[in-house]
């Protein structure tokens, strides 16, 4: 649960670090050992005279592989989180264009991040759920950027609903995909795959939305640098 947008998430993990759930990590989430940081935080509210419990001791150490790994040093420094580089910020929560500079640290990341939770050495305590909410939907474990770019809105809020990901709608989903085959062009030269990618973007050239069709520009102007 990560502080990218206001005040909320900074106090639920403030309250769930006080309340003795686990402690803050320098990645800025909530950590515990026996599930790292892959969990959801809830809350009961009650006015019953329940004892206080413990805050627990931080157990990162000396460890930085989640500063080292942010692939727009978002994590400026242990426990301190700039959210404007945040890619969980930028591909969800940023309404508006991406910055043009952060555009190809992204790589081909549509939605979220999770990289400084990928290398926490204490994630190698989590345990895969076996709630089929968290299932993979609809080959999304297995699609192309291309094939996802293609999906029509109808498409997009048919495959989609129910998930998180359906939230940032269909206008930034293709923004987002936008980018990602952008980095792709930047990685394939002039291989043959580049063509499809190149292909799908000019089709979208004049989409109606302009936030779409500015990152398409600087998608296939990539191919052109």
């Amino acid at each position: 649960y990560r502080a990218v947008t206001d005040s909320a998430p900074v106090m639920a993990v403030e309250l769930a670090q006080k309340s003795g759930l686990g402690w803050r990590g320098k990645h800025t989430l909530l950590l515990t050992r026996d599930a790292g940081s892959f969990f959801f935080l809830g809350e009961i509210y009650t006015d019953l005279p329940l004892p206080v419990d413990r805050a627990p001791e931080n157990h990162c150490g000396t460890c930085r592989k989640c500063l080292a790994v942010c692939p727009t040093q978002a994590i400026v420094a242990p426990y301190q989180l700039d959210a404007r580089r945040c890619i969980s910020y930028l591909t969800i929560e940023l309404k508006g264009s991406i910055p043009e500079p952060l555009r190809p640290l992204i790589g081909n990341r549509v939605y979220g991040c999770d990289d400084c939770q990928l290398v926490c050495p204490w994630n190698k305590f989590a345990q895969a759920s076996g709630e089929s909410d968290f299932t993979a939907r609809n080959g999304l474990d297995d699609a192309t950027l291309v094939e996802l770019f293609g999906w029509s809105e109808a498409e997009f809020d048919a495959k989609l609903l129910g998930s998180a990901i359906h939230r940032i709608g269909y206008e930034r989903w293709l923004r987002n995909l936008a980018v990602g085959m952008g980095n792709a062009l930047s990685a394939l030269g002039n291989a043959p795959a580049s063509g499809a990618i190149v292909a799908a973007l000019q089709a979208r050239a004049d989409h109606p939305s302009a936030l779409v069709r500015e990152h398409v520009a600087w998608a296939l102007g990539v191919c052109r640098t």
